[in-house]
């Protein structure tokens, strides 16, 4: 069996660094340590994680990695670093050049907070992503459903670049909406250059009363776009508390991907994201 992979989660200590975006979510308006996850990661038998980004910052980034380099169960890292520098091959041979380096796997831009909907279609944009991709490293897709289009031209432009778009795009669960993002999501599956995380999506349906069902035609959907090779498990955790804790999201992957085959669903829960971010799981 595949060691199982938490293919997205988040760490942030508020005494470091502030994390603006978590101002209007009480729960979430704390710090989160790795020790705190650990225990969870165990009782639901995932040996490896992927450390992820919170804040567009260079300093961030370097924190991450070392971390990764103190802790066996970090396998990886998606980092930050600024797209549109001129010298972005220079930051992102740095970055793999520091202590931890070897643990640097992805970077991650907070697409979701830029105004401009086809900001992925810069020049200065698609220079650093192309960068990115010269680096040997994926590209985190962090979007919503109206910058999906953008994504889909980025990708087809860049064959070169492998990316990951997180959370299945976040569509609007809550609204009930399908449309156009299933056709977007499609879309971006038949690029094979992108695999898809089935993570964060706890938070985009009703928080209070979300239940499988209302989650399950989402995820459906990205199977069918992406199939298991493809597709990853990330618990979004800590953000994911605003919804349910770790074992119910846990639990809710393993529901949802109960119709795969063994060989599939060991895809899922690990073997993708190993594969995807190349992760030393020996």
């Amino acid at each position: 069996m595949t060691v199982r992979v938490d293919a997205h989660h988040h760490v942030w200590d508020l005494s470091v660094r502030d994390q603006p975006w978590t101002a209007e979510l009480p729960p979430l308006r704390r710090s989160f340590a790795l020790a705190e996850l650990e225990p969870a990661l165990a009782a639901e038998g995932i040996g490896a994680t992927v450390l992820v980004q919170t804040v567009d910052v260079p300093e961030e980034t370097p924190e991450l990695l070392a971390l990764a380099a103190a802790n066996p169960v970090v396998a990886g890292v998606v980092g930050w670093v600024d797209l549109t520098a001129p010298d972005v091959a220079d930051r992102l041979a740095a970055l793999k050049g520091a202590p931890g380096g070897e643990w640097l796997g992805g970077i991650r831009h907070g697409v979701q907070g830029e105004p401009d909907p086809r900001w992925l279609c810069r020049p200065d944009v698609r220079r650093g992503l192309a960068a990115v991709a010269a680096a040997g490293l994926v590209y985190d897709l962090l979007v919503v459903p109206v910058q999906l289009p953008a994504a889909v031209e980025t990708v087809r432009a860049l064959p070169e670049l492998r990316c990951v778009l997180d959370h299945a795009g976040k569509p609007r669960i809550a609204a009930g909406e399908r449309q156009p993002w299933a056709a977007d999501i499609a879309a971006l599956g038949r690029a094979d250059n992108v695999a898809v995380k089935l993570s964060g999506l706890v938070t985009e349906a009703d928080l209070v009363a979300w239940t499988p069902d209302d989650i399950r035609p989402y995820a459906d959907d990205v199977l069918t776009a992406f199939g298991p090779e493809r597709t990853m498990f990330g618990s979004d955790w800590p953000v994911c508390l605003l919804a349910a804790g770790y074992p119910r999201v846990a639990e809710l992957a393993r529901t949802l991907i109960a119709p795969l085959s063994a060989a599939e669903q060991d895809a899922v829960l690990g073997a993708t994201a190993a594969r995807w971010y190349g992760l030393d799981l020996l």
